[in-house]
């Protein structure tokens, strides 16, 4: 006879639970929603529908694979975020809720600036040049994008692998033109050769040699906007860290350093050398790195400085601005 819904959610709550699951109960809706391919309100309004053998398997092994650490977003391999579904791999770090505050800070930092200097607001971003360093999923670029369809964005992570997930993130909502994806440490690709690749997404065009760039030389300091999710965890946390993200996140994503504010110093440095005066600087921060991180903006070069706290209390997002 087959398992009906109830039973098999029952079932699942009950395996997650003990197995300590955090949000066993979501948990086990969400696999088995991607496991039957229908929403939570069919779900709940069908408990005594049967489930086939087979998909009863999968979703058993499934509960098996949650209840053994691996984070619900891997076997499902997707993760909302700007109320955009990504993809999600071991490849790239999860995209959590409080990384949209830098979606909203870079957005609201942008209306007031153009606000401040009395320029007509354009809502599409148009001549707008902005940087995500670290990637990862492509988010936070592709959000970015979304909100403003004719910004010029460059995207960087070390990973390749991330790239690639990002690459196609940002094909699925249709905004692979307006972002071009740069593999490379922080910046670095933007200050020697490898910025060449970036013209054809920065509104110019390579001359036959394809040397040419819109971001090489002067035109490198040319950033309106820099945002950053860096990584921030201390490594002497990671046995803090639950099992999900200790196991099976990628750990180039999550360690910054011994202490975790290894990267911000460098970040902070170049954000100083890549943006036009005026231009925007939007960081995370870990729950702790907030005593770290701001001293480093020096008063000589940045100025309206801000902290944004999470939905937590938790100071989340620095933002600034370039004198």
């Amino acid at each position: 006879m087959d398992m009906d819904i109830r039973t098999a959610l029952k079932q699942a709550f009950a395996q997650l639970r003990e197995a300590q699951v955090p949000s066993h109960t979501l948990a086990a809706e969400l696999l088995l929603m991607h496991t039957l391919g229908r929403d939570r309100a069919w779900i709940y309004a069908h408990p005594e529908e049967g489930i086939c053998p087979s998909d009863a398997e999968r979703y058993s092994a499934l509960i098996g694979r949650r209840a053994a650490g691996e984070p619900t977003q891997h076997l499902t391999g997707k993760q909302e975020f700007w109320g955009l579904e990504f993809e999600v791999t071991p490849d790239v770090l999860i995209p959590r809720p409080e990384t949209e505050h830098v979606v909203e800070v870079a957005l609201d930092r942008i209306g007031l600036r153009e606000i401040r200097a009395s320029r007509p607001q354009d809502a599409n971003g148009a001549g707008l040049r902005i940087a995500d360093i670290g990637t990862g999923s492509g988010c936070i670029a592709i959000a970015l994008a979304k909100e403003l369809p004719e910004a010029a964005i460059v995207a960087t992570d070390i990973s390749s692998a991330a790239l690639a997930v990002a690459r196609r993130n940002a094909a699925r909502h249709n905004v692979a033109t307006c972002i071009h994806f740069l593999e490379c440490n922080l910046l670095d690709g933007l200050s020697n050769a490898g910025a060449q690749h970036a013209a054809p997404h920065l509104g110019t065009s390579p001359n036959a040699s394809g040397h040419e760039s819109a971001v090489t030389g002067h035109q490198s300091r040319s950033f309106d906007l820099i945002v950053s999710n860096p990584p921030y965890v201390g490594r002497k946390e990671a046995a803090t860290l639950p099992r999900e993200v200790r196991e099976h996140e990628p750990a180039v994503a999550l360690y910054g350093g011994e202490e975790g504010c290894e990267f911000y110093a460098a970040l902070i440095a170049q954000a100083a050398t890549h943006l036009k005066p005026g231009g925007i600087l939007v960081l995370e921060l870990g729950h702790n790195s907030l005593p770290a991180v701001e001293p480093l903006l020096d008063t000589s070069t940045w100025t309206k400085v801000g902290i944004v706290n999470d939905l937590a209390g938790v100071p989340r997002v620095l933002a600034a601005e370039k004198l």
